[in-house]
């Protein structure tokens, strides 16, 4: 599968921003799908998970409650929607695939396939 991911930029403190991954060349209800970040000179981190159906999600602590993770399989698409953004949010932001997953997991090396990522900076 292919991974498309979009919709980054530049944001001020406090503000939102929807990130999208769209998927091709496989059944993308078939895959679990997670996103994840990286800031310069840091690993890779574990943002937010989705279940094949979508109806189980998982979140760093440091997402939760300001962001959302959803799909919409019927247009192989999965989206992070971020509120109340931080300095610490900015990163590029890669979506991830797994077809064998049993559930959400995040660690990176769990997940099989990768986008490109997508520039997210949070402007002070």
């Amino acid at each position: 599968v292919q991974l498309q991911a979009s919709g980054g930029g530049l944001v001020q403190v406090g503000g939102s921003l929807s990130v999208s991954c769209e998927a091709s060349g496989g059944t993308f209800r078939n895959y679990v799908m997670g996103w994840f970040r990286q800031a310069p000179e840091k690993e890779r981190e574990f943002v937010a998970g989705i279940s094949r159906g979508g109806g189980s999600t998982d979140y760093a602590d440091s997402a939760k409650g300001r962001f959302t993770i959803y799909r919409d399989n019927a247009k192989n698409t999965v989206y992070l929607q971020m509120h109340g953004l931080r300095p610490e949010d900015t990163a590029v932001y890669y979506c991830a695939a797994d077809r064998f997953l049993r559930n959400t997991r995040s660690s990176a090396s769990e997940y099989e396939y990768w986008g490109q990522g997508t520039q997210v900076t949070v402007s002070s």
